[in-house]
């Protein structure tokens, strides 16, 4: 599961033999590959389990990593990977209301709820756009045009503008027009703008409708059926529809009843 952003991320490996059997080594390295390229090397020591090594690693940056095990006498190498969350959280739902929804109490799965509660999310915004106000950094290459249409939407404010290339022109937040709505992005004076640009902005939404929050949690709730079929069906008894039954266009993941509430707010075809 993905570690929080300054979170110690405990990392373990088996040394082998040739044989396949547990063996202690007579060195052992651990090399952390972060997401721009830099290495870090954690201690790595054996734990009370011979042939079993583990090392503490804080995370100081987030993406994908790299995570590389080499092991001498005997020879033995293992390679993961370990993602790490941004700081901007993107769930539509907290944690508390997420478990509340799956009637869980305990903590014992809170990492996994996490996982399915962001992955919903993902679902949701596939369909309305971001839904969680985050900032968004875009480039877009174009010679001229009298508008410029942002990708993400709803959009909220227009931070800034920089030109891609040293002889572009830059263009001040303040004389540029944004509808939230559609993303379309304007000279106030009505002349063009020339590229290409890089616009960074907020996009999101500053006020959640019950409907998004509904879709979120009947989306969360079905993939977490698919995962834990021991533990009952929807947490409100009943069905939505089988999960050996697609729905046309969006497969297995997104049951019809999160689709009707959110048509309302659905992107327009194209828009992503």
């Amino acid at each position: 599961m993905p570690y929080d952003l300054g979170a110690t991320a405990r990392l373990t490996a088996d040394c082998r033999d040739a044989g396949g059997a547990p063996a202690t080594a007579a060195t052992a390295a651990v090399t952390v590959t972060l997401p721009d390229g830099t290495t870090a090397t954690p201690a790595a020591s054996e734990t009370v389990t011979p042939g079993r090594y583990q090392a503490d690693y804080v995370t100081t940056a987030p993406g994908r990593h790299t995570v590389r095990w080499v092991f001498t006498g005997p020879a033995h190498a293992y390679t993961d990977v370990l993602d790490v969350q941004d700081t901007e959280p993107v769930a539509v739902l907290s944690l508390a209301d997420a478990k509340a929804h799956l009637n869980l109490t305990s903590a014992n799965d809170d990492a996994e709820v996490r996982f399915w509660n962001a992955t919903a999310t993902r679902g949701v915004e596939a369909l309305i756009g971001p839904v969680t106000p985050r900032t968004v950094a875009e480039d877009h290459h174009f010679g001229r045009a009298t508008v410029l249409v942002l990708r993400k939407v709803p959009a909220l404010q227009l931070l800034a503008v920089a030109p891609l290339l040293d002889t572009g022109p830059s263009y001040a937040v303040d004389g540029l027009l944004l509808d939230g709505s559609t993303g379309a992005v304007y000279r106030r004076d009505g002349g063009m703008l020339h590229g290409p640009q890089r616009f960074t902005y907020r996009a999101g939404r500053t006020v959640i409708g019950e409907h998004i929050t509904a879709a979120a949690r009947i989306i969360l709730d079905h993939l977490w059926r698919t995962q834990r079929p021991s533990r009952g069906g929807l947490a409100g008894g009943g069905e939505d529809f089988s999960v050996t039954e697609p729905v046309p266009g969006y497969g297995y993941a997104i049951p019809n009843r999160a689709l009707q509430l959110l048509e309302q707010d659905r992107l327009p075809p194209g828009v992503a």
